[in-house]
């Protein structure tokens, strides 16, 4: 097992065939005895004699062995290892196991000790974990009860800078589509710094240099320590919430001077990362140095260098803006006077024309160019009159030619042959079709149903004389009748099945009665 101390490594060795165990640090050897159970502080309770016959209870060996990791193993270990099993309890305390090629060991970290961890564990992270080892007993499980846990190779704040990083670059914080452009020339802008700091005495003495016709206002916040990043992110929602009712703010500067990374590190929480993306109002981000890059240089819509850097991007340069007016200002004279040149070449060759010497010259031509148009016009409507007498003239010829009594005469005679023919083809389809009625009602009569009928009436009538004939009715009518019982209604044949008392049904030709038998057993049948 490999122990890491503060300073350099523990290594435990032991000699081969002996009880004798040695631990070297820094060159330097102790020598410990044999482990003795005889010598381990235990409650009297638990206490018991040890002879080659004793028995202990699990309880009483968990402790002896709680008591030898106490007193056997420092009170703090450094173990370097691999996480394996990670998991968050509800409660908030974490459960994980740190691992090398050839063992395991469980960790435990209670939520106090958590929530002041600076990163995130995940499975395969290498760390190294500071802290205690001892027993569960309710297990039996020797455990490390961590207090402190440092990634190995990078720091903590270096671990949790890349995880938000990550994060926030998969969530698209990080696009440059959805980055704002700067104005060119803004008339107010909001600086989030620190008041007592270097970077806010530098912004403003960069910006009065560079153009002092803006205005500046600053948000005093603090920019390191625990409350850092809430009053930035503050301070960036406030502004953009109160933008109109400050007259309006064109862009924001947030940032401060250079220091460390944990005098930086507000910078880099994810709600001050969470505010700038969310602001309406462009953002430039100037945190430390050249050399630093913070998640809120990444976010904002543009980073800066440092807080002079991030002036120099929000204002023009006065004096280059006045020598590109003066610029522009000569190009326009330059224009206007080649414009203005032209101009007066154009009136001078106006000048030089005869018009402006004589000018009833063009109103003379322009009397010729009408007199020579109405000549045209005399010439063309005599040209059309003709042609148009002409064309009168053919059509009162071949009006003559279809006169409207020759047209109705013709027509008359038409419609008078027409009526003759139809007249004459009605009195043969009529004729014909009288024929084929004959024929069809000479069919009909031939297939009629009335003699079958006849046959069928006659069956009817004989197969009705002879249903007559068997019908019991008819036999009734001889003067018979048919006895049945009133319950069940079935024929009473013979007196042997009638009961005293019973009700029977008597049918004759004429109708039904009900009778009671009195006495079945009576042999005389009339008095």
């Amino acid at each position: 097992m490999c122990l890491v101390g503060k300073r350099a490594p523990l290594r435990v060795a032991a000699k081969r065939g002996t009880d004798d165990w040695r631990v070297t640090a820094y060159h330097v050897v102790m020598t410990r005895p044999p482990f003795d159970p005889d010598r381990v502080r235990v409650p009297p309770e638990e206490r018991v004699e040890h002879r080659g016959d004793a028995t202990l209870t699990v309880t009483q060996l968990t402790a002896l062995v709680k008591r030898s990791l106490e007193r056997g193993l420092p009170r703090t270990v450094h173990v370097l290892g691999e996480i394996s099993n990670f998991k968050r309890h509800s409660s908030g305390h974490l459960y994980f196991v740190i691992k090398d090629e050839h063992c395991e060991l469980s960790c435990v970290m209670w939520r106090t000790v958590a929530a002041k961890l600076g990163f995130d564990l995940v499975d395969g992270l290498e760390v190294i974990a500071t802290g205690q080892v001892d027993v569960f007993e309710r297990s039996g499980r020797y455990q490390l009860y961590v207090r402190r846990l440092e990634p190995k190779g990078i720091g903590a704040l270096e671990l949790k800078f890349r995880q938000l990083r990550e994060k926030l670059l998969k969530e698209g914080l990080f696009a440059r589509e959805r980055k704002q452009e700067l104005p060119r020339f803004p008339e107010r802008i909001a600086v989030v710094t620190s008041p007592t700091g270097a970077a806010v005495r530098d912004i403003l003495q960069t910006v009065e240099r560079r153009w002092p016709a803006v205005e500046v206002l600053l948000y005093p916040v603090t920019v390191q320590g625990p409350s850092a990043a809430g009053e930035i992110a503050s301070a960036v929602r406030d502004l953009n919430n109160r933008r109109e009712s400050l007259g309006g703010i064109d862009c924001m500067i947030v940032g401060r001077g250079g220091g460390s990374i944990e005098d930086l590190w507000a910078f880099n929480e994810e709600a001050v990362a969470r505010a700038i993306f969310a602001s309406r109002i462009p953002v430039v981000s100037a945190v430390g140095h050249e050399v630093d890059v913070s998640i809120s240089d990444l976010v904002a819509d543009v980073r800066a260098a440092t807080p002079t850097a991030a002036a120099e991007l929000v204002v023009p340069e006065r004096e280059e803006v006045l020598a590109r007016l003066a610029s522009v200002g000569g190009q326009i004279a330059r224009l206007v006077g080649y414009r203005a040149a032209l101009s007066r070449a154009g009136l001078d060759g106006l000048t030089q024309r005869a018009l402006w010497h004589d000018p009833l010259t063009l109103v003379r031509h322009r009397e010729q160019t009408v007199d020579e148009l109405l000549t045209r016009l005399s010439r063309s409507m005599t040209h059309s009159v003709h042609r148009a007498d002409r064309r009168v003239g053919e059509i009162v010829v071949s009006l003559q030619a279809i006169r409207p009594e020759v047209y109705l005469a013709g027509s008359r005679q038409k419609l008078s042959e027409m009526v003759s023919r139809l007249r004459w083809t009605a009195l043969r389809r009529n004729v014909s079709c009288e024929r084929a009625m004959g024929r069809v009602l000479e069919r009909f009569a031939a297939v009629s149903p009335a003699h079958r009928l006849e046959l069928v009436a006659e069956k009817v009538d004989a197969l009705a004389t002879r249903l007559d004939a068997m019908s019991h009715k008819r036999t009734l009518r001889r003067g018979f009748s048919i006895t049945r019982r009133k319950k069940g209604r079935d024929v009473v044949r013979t007196p042997d099945g009638l009961a005293d008392g019973e009700t029977v049904v008597t049918e004759t030709a004429e109708g039904l009665f009900e009778s009671r038998v009195i006495n079945r057993q009576q042999r005389e049948m009339f008095d």
